[in-house]
């Protein structure tokens, strides 16, 4: 037997033809649309395709010099591990050059982070005049050519900052050192790494900030306990995508590491195998390329998981 509940002296209850079904929000038609069967094809012959080349350079790296010049790498001849021994133990050594690239990466995506959390913090939490347009100058900073700004930022590094005879800034002293590398690579990471962690930031209930002043927190103790365990996934993401980007530079390596070739990064090394136009150790080039890109792959594949959270934080809503 069925019961049906009706309200206090009424006729049974009828649903509401005018009512709002409840229906997915933008997060989720985003994640419904990425996950269905067409999508997933889409993607695995874009990896296909993508992997290609990486398996062509990989099976060129095993192969002589004759069959690189001779044959496609399809024809899997020639195979010797002469390449790897030349660029590791040999006159072509780039493992110098590796802990080089080691030394510029790691302070070079710490400082970007350290400073871009607490600026994201200020402009985000912190109510002070003209805060606004500050967070628009800095996200349009991202505009400006790598290329453009590299060279006027070398010579502040080696001369400091002067208006006529009068010091602004004196010089830093980085100049033919790795602290110069770091600096370029910090000033150019900044409006990405406040962008995204303004972002994500923004998402963070405000209710929490507030039940943590009432107890008498300070800003930098709500930074350290509370912000700092809530923006792992943007810190990883963006820490990522900043180790990735300093790594494979070759510009800022080139530029400011010139006066001083014993700091250059593998990049400038791998770029050196060519010997003016003769093309000279040319058949080390895809040896060297996979031996750097080992360090990258490991820090990518442990930490994947926190990059595309990351990057989508505060992207969509729903």
């Amino acid at each position: 037997m069925t019961t049906v509940l009706t309200p206090t002296g009424g006729a049974p209850a009828t649903p509401d033809p005018d009512a709002t079904v409840p229906t997915l929000g933008q997060a989720g038609r985003v994640r419904k649309g990425l996950t269905n069967p067409v999508a997933s094809v889409v993607a695995l012959v874009i990896g296909v395709l993508w992997t290609i080349p990486t398996l062509g350079l990989f099976v060129q790296s095993f192969r002589s010099k004759q069959a690189q010049d001779s044959s496609g790498w399809w024809h899997f001849n020639g195979f010797t591990f002469d390449n790897y021994r030349h660029v590791l133990s040999g006159s072509q050594n780039i493992l110098s050059n590796l802990v080089n690239s080691i030394v510029i990466v790691i302070p070079a995506s710490l400082i970007p982070i350290a400073v871009a959390s607490m600026a994201a913090y200020a402009l985000v939490w912190i109510d002070f005049r003209g805060r606004d347009w500050i967070y628009i100058a800095i996200f349009a900073l991202q505009v400006v050519p790598l290329q453009v700004a590299v060279v006027p930022l070398l010579r502040f590094v080696v001369h400091g900052a002067h208006i006529g005879s009068v010091t602004i800034i004196p010089e830093f002293g980085f100049a033919g050192t790795v602290a110069a590398i770091w600096l370029a690579h910090a000033c150019f990471a900044l409006p990405l790494a406040i962008f995204l962690m303004h972002n994500f930031m923004s998402e963070i209930p405000r209710d929490l900030l507030e039940a943590a002043r009432i107890d008498g927190a300070s800003h930098g103790q709500i930074f350290r306990t509370i912000m700092l365990p809530l923006l792992r996934p943007a810190l990883a993401a963006f820490g990522i995508f900043q180790f990735l980007w300093v790594w494979n530079d070759l510009f800022v390596g080139i530029v400011m590491s010139g006066s001083n070739p014993s700091i250059s990064p593998i990049t400038v090394s791998i770029n050196n195998l060519q010997n003016g136009t003769s093309g000279a150790g040319g058949e080390l080039l895809p040896a060297a390329a996979f031996v750097s890109i080992a360090i990258p792959l490991v820090v990518f594949i442990s930490l994947q998981r926190y990059f595309v959270r990351g990057l989508l934080a505060g992207s969509v809503k729903g």
